[in-house]
């Protein structure tokens, strides 16, 4: 079944601000709530629908992407995870409350707080990494693997990512009772009113570590070298960023690994030169040449063609090698090769050269006299493009 359309999920135009985003979102937020809707199905569905519509176009490079490419960009991320936010968990959707909400959910007061995983532990979220990935002409043409090596922070060898020296090490926090968070109970004029918070001494774990692992001293992660493996789509542009859910930094004790952003360079190429998905090439040729024709070789992205030149050749036309340009993403189209023809004139002729030119000057056919039907360069340009 194909996605809705995340402005209408949230019910925002297309052209609004940030704060409308997220007064929205929190209005759906609180609207679908799973503990204000207890086993409600389509409730959770909506949720979590409104969910990924607030992790994509709370984010500018999401948005954009989105904006360009719709629901496809998902299927062209270098991993197939596109925005992120189709694989969203409730502990990810619940970790955007304090963006949201200034810190926590709002259900905390009415409905005894937000939902804790793993028995009730929470699950820090490691941080993204941001990467540069330079490709030549050629490989945003094909689409192109890259395999990189990263420095970033890993999961500890030694202790299993746990941070302790052994199992034995792990103790239940005495303050929270494993839960992860504490519940208050205030006397207010409206009667008992519980509030819940993380758990302070465990940071919402739900437990402490009595022995630390002597490699990273607790931490769980330690800073390493991976080899990612990256498939790059074709028809990507310069600026343009790709993710890969789980590929950033470990995240201390378990917890989930950030992702990885791609940021697409391209090199400049020798001789061809990007126009979004064309390519335009500038073709010399000497006035001999144009004037009875001829047949050249000239570069495109996949090799050497031969084209001809036609006799009469004017310095302006623009020839047409078409489906010889870069792919457009998520499209089976792709752009054309323009070739733009220069005449060349020498600049030093010898003495033999000189007196043979001369006598052609005098000939009719070697004075400028543009015919009634000849248009001009702007006027060639101008139909091509309509």
């Amino acid at each position: 079944m194909a996605k809705r359309d995340y402005y209408d999920i949230l019910g925002v135009a297309k052209g609004a601000d940030a704060d409308e985003i997220k007064k929205a979102y929190r209005k759906m937020a609180i609207k679908y709530h799973p503990d204000k809707n207890q086993g409600d199905k389509a409730a959770e569905e909506k949720f979590k629908e409104a969910a990924e519509a607030y992790e994509v176009l709370s984010n500018a490079d999401k948005r954009q992407r989105y904006d360009q490419f719709g629901h496809a960009a998902n299927a062209h991320s270098a991993n197939g995870g596109g925005y992120g936010g189709g694989g969203m968990n409730m502990d990810d959707i619940f970790s955007q409350f304090g963006d949201i909400f200034g810190g926590g959910s709002p259900f905390e007061g009415f409905f005894g707080g937000g939902r804790q995983s793993g028995g009730g532990a929470r699950r820090v979220k490691g941080s993204n990494l941001r990467i540069k990935v330079r490709l030549t002409l050629e490989e945003i043409a094909n689409g192109a693997e890259k395999k990189i090596k990263v420095n970033k922070q890993i999961l500890c060898n030694t202790c299993d990512g746990t941070g302790a020296k052994d199992r034995s090490s792990f103790q239940t926090c005495k303050t929270c009772g494993g839960s992860g968070a504490v519940r208050r109970v205030t006397n207010t004029i409206l009667g008992q009113m519980q509030t819940t918070s993380t758990c302070p001494t465990c940071n919402g774990e739900g437990s402490t570590i009595l022995s630390k692992c002597t490699v990273c001293h607790g931490d769980g992660v330690v800073r390493g070298e991976e080899t990612i493996s990256i498939n790059i789509p074709a028809g990507v542009s310069e600026g343009m960023q790709l993710s890969m859910s789980g590929k950033g930094n470990a995240a201390p004790r378990g917890g989930v690994p950030g992702d990885l952003i791609i940021l697409i360079e391209e090199i400049p190429h020798e001789t061809l030169k990007r126009d979004g998905n064309n390519v335009i090439y500038d073709l010399h040729v000497n006035f001999v040449d144009a004037a009875l024709g001829t047949s050249v070789e000239v570069p495109t992205i996949d090799g050497k063609v031969k084209i001809k030149i036609d006799p009469g050749t004017q310095g302006g036309k623009i020839l047409r090698l078409k489906s010889k340009g870069v792919p457009e993403v998520n499209s089976y189209h792709r752009g054309d090769q323009l070739i733009h023809i220069n005449i060349w004139t020498p600049k030093a002729l010898s003495h033999e050269e000189r007196e043979l030119l001369e006598k052609l000057q005098s000939s009719p056919n070697f004075k400028p006299n543009p015919g009634k039907n000849e248009k001009s360069f702007f006027e060639r340009m101008k139909e091509y493009f309509e």
